[in-house]
Parts: C-alpha cells; sequence; structure tokens
C-alpha cells in the first residue's frame, strides 16, 4: 500500500490534548457534530494504528475515507 490521504470522520469533537495527540494530522469541526481527522498515511499499520488510537480514547469513528492527493 503507497501512502495516501485519508480523511477520518468522527463523532463529536475533540479536545486540545487529543488533537495534540493526534500530530501530524488536520482537525477540523464539521459543523454537523462530527470532527473530520485528516493526513497522510503511509501504509496500511499506520492507518490501523490511527483508528486504534481513536478506539482506545474511545472517540467514534464515522467513516474513513481515501482522499485524492493534493
Amino acid at each position: 500500500m503507497a501512502p495516501h490521504v485519508v480523511d477520518v470522520v468522527v463523532r463529536g469533537t475533540l479536545g486540545p490534548a487529543l488533537v495534540g495527540a493526534l500530530d501530524g494530522f488536520d482537525v477540523a469541526e464539521r459543523g454537523d457534530g462530527t470532527t473530520s481527522v485528516s493526513g497522510t498515511v503511509v501504509d496500511q499499520a499506520a492507518l490501523i494504528g490511527l483508528l486504534r488510537l481513536l478506539d482506545d480514547l474511545h472517540v467514534e469513528v464515522v467513516s474513513v475515507n481515501r482522499r485524492p492527493a493534493p
């Protein structure tokens, strides 16, 4: 799997500590009660690591979407 950009949509908003833990990712509230966590993952293990971090922190993942590279 080559590096690609993902957009992980989670329910709710993320506090400053969690945003800090997501270093390297852009975090933006979407205005509909969800938050977008976007960034480049280098491989599938990195994507799984991100999803595992969110799960460990009890953040509900709504969707995971691949985005076109800039």
